[in-house]
């Protein structure tokens, strides 16, 4: 097959990275032309000195901590009250990826006139947006997991629906990151697992979508490298600064070379995360097996790639799968969605809105609603050999 030598690239923004940046957030808010910013976290941290010191070196800024995981359209519209209600000209998101992401969606939104749905990632429907109308965003996150604070979108629960909607608009990236890993020191080990997975399989997806795109490859394999390497060490010993920085990298890593796309994984961890409240870091830890496999005929060869950057004594699809098994037992990570609270009752509905995920489009092998949801069942039941094999 002939490759196609043809693709639309765009890298990420101004990232300020090493443990007691945090005290360059004026400087970070001034950059970005902020003097009334608003600071959106999430609600587990309204209390925390980091989020208190915070807050209290913006002379102007406020404060909205009413976010939660696998955030809702209503807490959008909470962000946006608090926002207009202070005057605010600017947000600064400092959190998990929950907050990241509501925080960019209420700049995003904080002058537009037509409804959040308006704006879906569907086409181009994100030049219905008013330009002019989207505020700076200065990103600073706590977990190394979901690389949000380089993204271009938010993703937000739809309840109406049980959808888990993409927002994108290319202003939404945010202007400056600040990526200080002191802030990510009191994360618990299993949220560290966790978030290091899901920066895991960004960038596993990432590298196997197909598509030309050699400097998201490149990114991809090097956090993988990193995440390999630092994760036990950061779940080990949650004051290792060393593991902690190199892990907010990869997750840095990882939303940047998802710019390439991503697959069946999240696919079918959006619709879970909708259905079931799960963790969208953990489900797609435990996904991931189910989906390598079933993928397995299309990514041999570059399995073996990443077996030979990760150094592993078994080389090929075998040495790097079982790496995983292996890797995720030792982080604490269930074999089975079954483990996390997760059945297969609306199996038929988690297959549809799987395929008309937009991560689906990004599977190495075309995936139906019938395929997606024989993956999700034998993830339920934890039957790696249930999953199939695409062709």
């Amino acid at each position: 097959m002939r490759t196609v030598l043809r693709g639309n690239w765009n890298y990420p923004t101004t990232i300020w990275a090493g443990p007691g940046r945090i005290a360059e957030l004026p400087a970070a808010c001034a950059r970005a032309g902020m003097a009334r910013p608003l600071v959106v976290t999430d609600e587990g941290l309204i209390a925390s000195p980091m989020i208190r010191s915070a807050v209290a070196s913006l002379k102007d800024g406020a404060l909205f901590g009413a976010v939660r995981g696998n955030p809702a359209s209503r807490h959008v519209e909470a962000g946006l009250a608090a926002y207009r209600k202070g005057h605010h000209d600017g947000v600064v998101a400092f959190g998990g990826g929950s907050a990241l992401d509501v925080g960019k969606v209420v700049a995003f939104m904080s002058g537009q006139s037509r409804p959040l749905w308006d704006f879906e990632d569907i086409g181009d429907w994100w030049t219905r947006a008013d330009p002019a109308g989207i505020a700076p965003v200065v990103a600073v996150p706590t977990t190394a997991g979901t690389g949000s604070e380089v993204g271009r979108a938010g993703v937000i629960l739809n309840e109406e629906t049980h959808q888990k909607k993409i927002i994108f608009h290319p202003q939404m990236m945010p202007r400056v990151v600040i990526a200080d890993a002191e802030l990510t020191v009191g994360l618990p080990r299993a949220i560290t697992a966790a978030t290091g997975m899901d920066a895991f399989v960004h960038c596993f997806e990432a590298f196997c979508a197909p598509g030309f795109h050699p400097l998201a490859d490149g990114v991809a394999l090097e956090g993988m490298r990193l995440i390999h390497r630092f994760l036990p060490r950061a779940c080990a010993n949650g004051n290792d600064i060393e593991a902690r920085a190199q892990m907010l990298a990869a997750a840095s890593m990882g939303a940047t070379a998802f710019q390439k796309g991503l697959g069946g994984v999240h696919a079918i961890a959006h619709p879970v995360g909708s259905w079931f409240n799960t963790h969208h870091g953990l489900t797609n830890a435990v996904i991931l097996p189910y989906v390598m496999t079933f993928n397995r005929s299309a990514i041999d060869e570059k399995a073996d790639t990443i077996a030979r950057v990760l150094d592993l004594p078994d080389r090929g699809f075998e040495g790097f799968l079982g790496r995983i098994l292996e890797l995720r037992s030792e982080l604490g990570i269930p074999h089975s969605l079954a483990q996390i609270g997760v059945n297969t009752g609306n199996a038929d509905i988690i297959g549809r809105e799987a395929a008309i995920d937009p991560s689906a489009g990004g599977n190495p092998i075309t995936v139906d609603a019938a395929t997606l949801e024989r993956i999700f069942r034998a993830a339920v039941a934890g039957e790696l050999g249930a999953a199939g094999g695409g062709a």
